[in-house]
């Protein structure tokens, strides 16, 4: 086994990793005196413990979970230029996740009604004089393709679709 595999030699426990697999191979029928503990096919066969997900489940899923910590975040910072940035930033962001889901208008009103909401009342946009980016700048995507093709400019020998051998 060692010789197939070389680079195990590399490993620090590399003598009881290759009895284990030994006694694995020949289900556990191999009658040997081994320098190393003997496995337990119990013990082999046992299912780990299923892994425990944060079962979090936002009310506006379409902002995400994200959203939330940025505004717990956002609600932690002292008063100033800075979280207000922030805030602004936050609420713009929302807007394009809302967009991404709906595809269709939505006005700030619904945007900073969601804030003041998942915010528990602490960021309240509503009377403030503040607009959100416009929802076609938001949801602008880059040109798939362009004019300036790279074979358009090429100079050299065409091939005219003859087959090369």
């Amino acid at each position: 086994m060692v010789n197939l595999n070389p680079l195990l030699r590399d490993v620090s426990d590399f003598q009881p990793m290759l009895c284990d697999q030994l006694f694995i191979i020949s289900d556990f029928r191999l009658d040997v005196d081994s320098p190393f503990p003997i496995p337990e096919r119990e013990v082999l066969a046992q299912r780990p413990e299923p892994l425990e997900y944060p079962q979090n489940h936002p009310k506006y899923r379409f902002y995400g979970n994200n959203i939330k910590r940025m505004i717990d975040v956002a609600n932690s910072w002292e008063e100033g230029d800075k979280k207000e940035a922030l805030i602004l930033t936050i609420a713009n962001h929302m807007k394009k996740s809302y967009l991404n889901w709906n595809k269709d208008t939505v006005e700030d009103e619904a945007i900073f009604g969601h804030l003041l909401e998942l915010s528990d009342g602490k960021i309240n946009l509503r009377n403030s004089d503040e607009d959100l980016s416009n929802a076609s700048d938001l949801l602008k995507t880059k040109k798939k393709f362009s004019n300036n093709h790279p074979k358009k400019n090429f100079k050299g020998k065409h091939n005219n679709n003859k087959k090369r051998y």
